[in-house]
């Protein structure tokens, strides 16, 4: 494993290069490579316990974008002319409450964790929802989870900037339709998981129409030296 070699201006760049797409340039498309990477840098994020407790759809079939439109007034536009469009699922209780079958196969066959260390990690686990963080509550769970797999969108984002790939992070659909529909055209078991945001991601039709805004870091850092 190689030392990180980036620029810091490169960097810099890609975040101001980045924005959020409205439309994009229906013809041009990600190619499999460039997708897969961006996907790989979603699934090497970092998450709470390192528990991962997400899921990407890629929709790529046009009847199932038609599906998604009347439920997602945001997408429309990205859904007609994305080269990939992605679904972030997050996990809801059944999945990740301290003793789930999805926990305990992440702790046996990806950590591979002895059982006196994966009997101390479960503790561990145990005493932070239910005590540190209170998550007693379906819903808790779940706006839980949806806040590990903003990370992986945060990375997606990132990544797809620095290899000139634009995006978009959707957050303009009816919750409660989109995942009837997920659940009833796309095999999607909503008791298990929910969608957190939608994101499109291909080639601008046109730079952005006004310079990138931003409050100025005065405003939004506090040092306490």
């Amino acid at each position: 494993m190689k030392t990180p070699n980036i620029s810091k201006e490169e960097i810099l760049n890609a975040f101001n290069y980045r924005h959020a797409t409205k439309e994009f340039d229906a013809t041009k498309s990600v190619s499999d490579e460039d997708i897969e990477f961006i996907l790989k840098t979603a699934n090497l994020s970092p998450s709470s316990f390192g528990f991962e407790p997400w899921h990407f759809v890629v929709v790529q079939n046009k009847e199932l974008r038609e599906l998604l439109k009347p439920v997602a007034w945001g997408a429309p536009l990205k859904l007609d002319t994305a080269s990939h469009f992605i679904l972030g699922l997050s996990m809801k209780a059944p999945m990740i409450k301290h003793g789930a079958s999805y926990i305990n196969h992440i702790l046996d066959d990806v950590k591979q964790m002895p059982k006196e260390v994966k009997e101390m990690y479960g503790r561990f686990y145990r005493e932070f929802q239910e005590r540190d963080f209170n998550l007693d509550t379906d819903k808790k769970l779940f706006d839980w989870s949806s806040k590990q797999t903003y990370i992986a969108l945060g990375n997606m984002l990132t990544s797809a900037a620095l290899i000139g790939i634009d995006s978009c992070p959707i957050e303009g659909f009816h919750q409660e339709k989109a995942e009837a529909l997920l659940q009833d055209k796309f095999d999607i078991d909503i008791t298990k998981y929910g969608l957190s945001f939608m994101a499109a991601f291909g080639y601008r039709k046109a730079d952005p129409e006004h310079p990138k805004t931003r409050r100025d870091l005065s405003e939004m850092i506090s040092y306490k030296n």
